[in-house]
């Protein structure tokens, strides 16, 4: 008897931006659920402010109902999600005047060199922004959060030199018109590759049926399989 082939693994890619709560939320059932589901998660990391001016959107942090519904709505998710959660002592200024662009350079220039370390150095910074209260603005805080994820010293540093290289940046802005080709509008955009074909899903609360067009299964959170140790 001939055995069955095994299905095809399918791709899903990831489109983030450290200083988006909720996909601090996303990343983490997504890390989860590549070790269950049949598929390739491929980390994209992306720039919100760009996504926002380019689809004519805006943070919902700055509608002041939205802001206010946000701040409970991720306490209840992260308690059922299990991830571990804070928001930062200002969060106007870290999310409106900090931002991310370094940061998302940085995770660019680390998926371009050596992406076994990208899931964990966003899993780093996530944490610094929405668990530690800390900055991921400086170059000095970039190292710290790559030495955390297992990046050797010298290659860090090495890494965090090249930012502001034209490759960097043209790659950070490729992946962002990447995602608002597949009309991204916010974060996270997650992608799932069925049939041949893109489909498009926003936010942290989409993966049962997420699921259900891959042909996968929604388990719930899966806490036993978190990744994120405090």
């Amino acid at each position: 008897t001939s055995k069955m082939a095994a299905p095809a693994r399918k791709t899903v890619e990831f489109f983030y931006d450290v200083l988006s709560p909720y996909t601090w939320l996303g990343f983490e059932i997504m890390c989860r659920y590549q070790q269950k589901w049949n598929i390739d998660l491929k980390l994209r990391p992306f720039y919100l402010a760009g996504v926002f001016k380019s689809s004519d959107n805006r943070p919902p942090a700055m509608v002041p109902a939205k802001s206010q519904y946000m701040g409970r709505d991720l306490w209840r998710l992260a308690d059922m999600y299990k991830v571990p959660f804070k928001l930062p002592s200002n969060v106007i200024e870290v999310l409106f005047i900090k931002g991310s662009l370094n940061a998302g350079r940085f995770l660019t220039a680390v998926d371009m060199n050596c992406d076994q370390y990208l899931e964990e150095l966003t899993r780093q910074l996530f944490l610094r922004i929405f668990y530690r209260d800390e900055d991921i603005t400086e170059p000095a805080s970039l190292l710290s959060a790559a030495m955390k994820a297992g990046i050797p010293e010298d290659l860090a540093k090495q890494l965090l030199s090249t930012i502001k290289d034209q490759t960097v940046k043209d790659r950070f802005q490729q992946t962002t018109q990447a995602a608002l080709d597949y009309g991204a509008f916010g974060a996270p955009t997650i992608v799932a590759h069925v049939d041949g074909k893109p489909k498009m899903f926003f936010g942290s609360d989409r993966f049962e049926l997420m699921a259900h067009m891959l042909g996968e299964k929604w388990h719930g959170p899966l806490p036993e399989l978190a990744k994120a140790k405090i």
